[in-house]
C-alpha cells in the first residue's frame, strides 16, 4: 500500500467514526429549545408578551428571572398574566442578550454544557446542580 491508500482509507475510517458518534455538543444545545422574545412598546412602557415561556422552558422560577431582568435593565417590571410590563422604553434586542447571559450563568452547566441543571440554595451559598454529569458549580445566589 502507497501513502495516497493509506490516507484515504484513513479519511473513509474517520468519516465512518464522525457519522456513528454525532456531534454531542448539538445535541445538548439543540435540546434547550429557548423562544424568542415577543418585545413591544405601548406608550412608555415596554411588555414582554411571552414571558412565562422562558422558565417553563429553563425550569426556573419566574419571579427569578424578572429580578434579574429588573436588575440588568434598570427598570421595574411587574408580572401580568403571561407576560411582564417594564416601565420605560427597552430595546428588543436587549432582552434576547439578557436572557442568553442569563441561561450562561445560571442553566447550563460550566462542566458538560448540559442544560439538565437545578439551583440550591446551601446557606446563603448558591449551587447549581448538574443532573447530568452530577458537578456542583458555585453561582451567584442572588437569581438562583
Amino acid at each position: 500500500m502507497n501513502k495516497d491508500d493509506n490516507d484515504k482509507a484513513y479519511e473513509v475510517l474517520l468519516k465512518r467514526i464522525q457519522t456513528n458518534l454525532g456531534d454531542t455538543a448539538k445535541k445538548s444545545a439543540a435540546r434547550l429549545e429557548v423562544p424568542v422574545p415577543q418585545v413591544m412598546w405601548v406608550g412608555q412602557r415596554t411588555i414582554f408578551r411571552n414571558f412565562m415561556e422562558f422558565p417553563k422552558a429553563l425550569r426556573r422560577e419566574p419571579e427569578k428571572i424578572l429580578l434579574y431582568l429588573n436588575k440588568e435593565l434598570a427598570s421595574a417590571g411587574y408580572i401580568a398574566g403571561e407576560r411582564v410590563i417594564f416601565l420605560g422604553r427597552k430595546e428588543p434586542s436587549s432582552f434576547s442578550a439578557l436572557i442568553d447571559r442569563y441561561i450562561k450563568d445560571y442553566v447550563i452547566c460550566p462542566v458538560c454544557q448540559s442544560p439538565d441543571t437545578r439551583t440550591e440554595k446551601t446557606k446563603k451559598l448558591g449551587f447549581l446542580h448538574c443532573e447530568a454529569c452530577g458537578a456542583r458549580s458555585s453561582i451567584k445566589a442572588t437569581y438562583a
